[in-house]
């Protein structure tokens, strides 16, 4: 009955026909009371993980996010979640911010942030001033992640439209003076230059030679008020400042929109041409430099009138396609992919309670979709014979919003979703990747061509460690309905020769009463403002919690055999040691 009570909150929040909700709640209240003889069964998923068959080191994709308003990085819940994600990442996270350049006084707003790096006196000249910018980039030394730093966007002084500069979304247009291209190309690579020449002597060759750099953000839509040929001098006047001033940096682009309409196929087609053999703008040699290459992918959900449907299927053909162009230019079919923002949709401030296909947001759902496209991206680039190094989660946290709104976020207030669990999961696989077969699991041409529209997909991933087995479990399918949960069988056979008889289990879960604030948060009649006591609880709330209490299990043969139930969009980890 506990996905029952979530699915008629769900459709509460978001005011639907009230005579959808009774239909459907009264449909639900039905099958709950229906004799257990008369139910379907709940159906049977065997997983079989093999521990001495290796399938190569485990790659860690997902340790990335980013988010628009550069300033909520030093506000005391941003600081607190960089210091999450440093710690549930075995490998150094990394994080990515718009308006870094933009003009302004640093105040913050939905999509809007501002830096005022570069202004002009009354004759002309630049006048440079970082202390906003060492605001910033110096929470994310503080805090132990690194940034993957954008050069962007244009500042007012620079823009050759500059008025109106500042929006007011979600009011009006919001692509303003800060998309257009430099009045003086000269003067953009000098603030460009100064800048990293600046990050270099405040934090040092070893640490900066260790960050990322890209230029511009999605410059194929109206983010970049330009044509394609004024980018690509953009990006090139840029990447010769950068390695002017700092010769070991990794630098990339062109971070266009998902490559899922005939626009977007051709600019990343026509950028990843010019960077082969197009006429550098910035030394008029031939070609440019590109470390990697960076695309954004993003899915579709739909509000069905009762429930949300996900469109995972949209986000990964943009994947499979951009992995295509890249495939095709034998000059980068190796270079390293990152998916600069990688999401269900692309809104992040756009909450579910003026958009109800947002409502995926705040419970389980955004955690197992999580853990469903990241093994399909994998999938996809293995496929494609492509280098995947990262896929952005374009997913933050918002300043001054009422709790669990519904923004795509990690946490809210202070308090983590339960999407942040799934990566926690995932800081928990390490290692070497190992066999793992699943009878639940879905092909991915079919995900990639429909969805998970009929039956759920069931799948699991695994690794090994010294002495440490994980086995990452999920079952997910685009409708967000009241279901019967997948009866698991999972087998973990093979261990080490030198494990011993007995290993100690734990099984973690996010469902629907487990690693979820937004459960607990509701049964607290969903407070505005939560008391002391009430922040405390929904913060514990928010942590990975076990399913269970550790049990110590006596091998056979070699093996053991765990049997639970998996409800839909609920994930599990179940760590095995010895």
């Amino acid at each position: 009955m506990r996905n029952v009570t979530r699915l008629v909150f769900l459709k509460t929040r978001i005011r639907p026909a009230l005579s959808v909700v009774v239909v459907i709640a009264a449909a639900c209240f039905a099958l709950a009371f229906t004799p257990a003889e008369q139910q379907p069964a709940a159906t049977l998923v065997k997983i079989e993980v093999n521990a001495q068959r290796p399938e190569g080191a485990w790659q860690t994709i997902w340790n990335f996010w980013g988010y628009d308003e550069p300033n909520y990085t030093y506000a005391a819940n941003g600081k607190k979640l960089l210091r999450e994600f440093e710690q549930l990442s075995p490998e150094p996270v990394y994080i990515r911010v718009h308006n870094l350049f933009t003009t302004g006084d640093g105040s913050a707003s939905l999509k809007w942030g501002s830096t005022n790096a570069y202004t002009e006196d009354a004759t002309g000249k630049p006048v440079y001033d970082w202390t906003i910018v060492d605001r910033i980039f110096d929470t994310f030394h503080e805090t132990g992640v690194k940034p993957l730093v954008q050069l962007g966007f244009m500042p007012e002084a620079l823009s050759t439209h500059p008025q109106p500069y500042r929006h007011t979304f979600p009011k009006g247009n919001i692509f303003t003076g800060w998309t257009y291209p430099p009045k003086d190309y000269a003067k953009w690579s000098e603030l460009v230059f100064r800048f990293a020449q600046h990050l270099r002597e405040r934090y040092g060759d070893d640490e900066v030679k260790s960050w990322l750099w890209e230029v511009w953000n999605e410059p194929d839509i109206d983010y970049w008020h330009g044509t394609p040929e004024e980018y690509f001098k953009l990006y090139d006047y840029s990447v010769d400042a950068v390695l002017r001033a700092v010769p070991a940096a990794r630098i990339g682009g062109p971070d266009s929109t998902g490559p899922g309409s005939p626009k977007a196929i051709a600019f990343l087609h026509d950028f990843l041409e010019h960077c082969a053999h197009g006429k550098n703008f910035a030394n008029g040699k031939m070609g440019a430099r590109l470390d990697f290459v960076s695309f954004h992918p993003k899915g579709s959900p739909k509000w069905m009138g009762d429930h949300v449907q996900m469109g995972i299927s949209k986000q990964l053909a943009a994947v499979d396609q951009g992995f295509s162009i890249v495939a095709s230019f034998p000059e980068w079919k190796t270079t390293p992919i990152i998916l600069g923002e990688s999401d269900p949709e692309g809104c992040a401030a756009c909450s579910a309670q003026d958009n109800p296909q947002n409502g995926y947001r705040n419970g389980p759902l955004y955690a197992s979709y999580t853990a469903e496209v990241l093994e399909r991206i994998r999938e996809l680039a293995v496929r494609r014979g492509v280098s995947i190094r990262a896929a952005v989660n374009w997913s933050f946290e918002f300043e001054d919003q009422s709790p669990f709104a519904g923004f795509r976020e990690m946490a809210t207030n202070g308090i983590d979703k339960p999407v942040l669990n799934v990566f926690r999961m995932m800081g928990m696989l390490r290692g070497e990747r190992i066999a793992t077969q699943s009878s639940g699991s879905l092909a991915t041409d079919e995900v990639l061509k429909s969805g998970v529209r009929v039956q759920s997909d069931v799948s699991a991933v695994a690794t090994r460690s010294e002495h440490e087995t994980d086995v990452l479990v999920w079952n997910y399918h685009d409708d967000d309905v009241a279901a019967f949960p997948a009866s698991i069988e999972l087998k973990i056979g093979s261990f080490p020769s030198e494990g011993a008889k007995r290993v100690l289990v734990e099984h973690f879960r996010i469902d629907a009463t487990h690693s979820n604030a937004f459960e607990a948060w509701k049964e607290r009649g969903a407070p505005q403002h939560p008391s002391e006591k009430q922040f405390r609880e929904l913060e514990a709330a928010g942590q990975l919690q076990l399913l269970t209490s550790p049990e110590w299990v006596t091998q056979e043969n070699g093996a053991i055999t765990l049997r639970f139930d998996l409800p839909r969009q609920a994930v599990s980890l179940v760590r095995v040691t010895w």
